[in-house]
């Protein structure tokens, strides 16, 4: 799921272009912002990976918005959404995505975020190629074990020690709960709280635990882990539809 900010003074035309954002498949607009303090607000807080940005927000200047934004983030593809066609140079002397001028057309929008879609998809595949392992080595006290990566169900830290469950055996290690997940392909897994790791397709059911909090009970293990309101959130948009 691609995750959209809209950046725009008229709040009309912000909800036009939500609807018409929306209704590309794989898009969503987690915010909509009027004033240059918000959407930076917003932008550091919710890190979307797509911006669409009008120029003029109100008399505040949209373009230095942008530039603040790409500070934050290099990697963020800002697409101004403008009736002014005169700043479209310097829109790209700030690496601008897109420049779209109003009134906003959705074959043309659709035709901007496909692009975006399929770059995103080529360099989410691209890292977890480059970053995943069939194995991991673990160290303990006494022993270095190799574990196939398709065996591991879950990975958990606790008391400065981590937890790598399997179906057959649990090994113990002093490695960080980051260091394997630099390792593991994020397509099948997730890290679901900030103690745990769990294989995606491992997951069996999740329980409510506290207001922002589920227990996840997992498949050929007792074991359990906790995940986040926020991850729930994500593991909804991975099975969406």
């Amino acid at each position: 799921m691609i995750n959209v900010m809209v950046v725009e003074d008229e709040e009309q035309i912000r909800n036009i272009l939500k609807k018409m954002i929306e209704k590309n498949d794989g898009c969503q607009v987690v915010s909509e912002c009027g004033t240059f303090a918000t959407a930076i607000s917003d932008f550091v807080k919710l890190r979307p990976e797509v911006v669409f940005m009008d120029i003029d927000l109100g008399g505040e200047n949209g373009l230095e918005c942008a530039k603040a934004m790409t500070e934050v983030d290099p990697k963020v593809k800002i697409v101004f959404a403008t009736a002014h066609s005169e700043f479209m140079a310097n829109a790209f002397e700030i690496y601008a995505f897109d420049y779209l001028v109003k009134p906003f057309d959705m074959e043309r929008i659709n035709k901007t975020l496909d692009r975006i879609k399929a770059l995103t998809d080529k360099t989410d595949k691209a890292v977890a190629n480059e970053n995943s392992c069939e194995k991991l080595i673990i160290r303990g006290k006494e022993e270095i074990n190799l574990v196939d990566v398709n065996d591991i169900i879950m990975i958990e830290r606790n008391d400065g020690m981590t937890r790598m469950v399997t179906e057959e055996e649990v090994f113990l290690t002093s490695q960080s709960l980051t260091s394997f997940e630099e390792k593991l392909d994020p397509n099948k897994f997730i890290r679901c709280h900030k103690s745990y790791i769990i294989r995606v397709d491992a997951i069996k059911k999740l329980e409510v635990y506290g207001r922002w909090t589920y227990i996840v009970r997992l498949r050929d293990t007792d074991e359990t882990a906790l995940m986040t309101l926020d991850k729930y959130d994500e593991i909804k948009q991975r099975y969406r539809g």
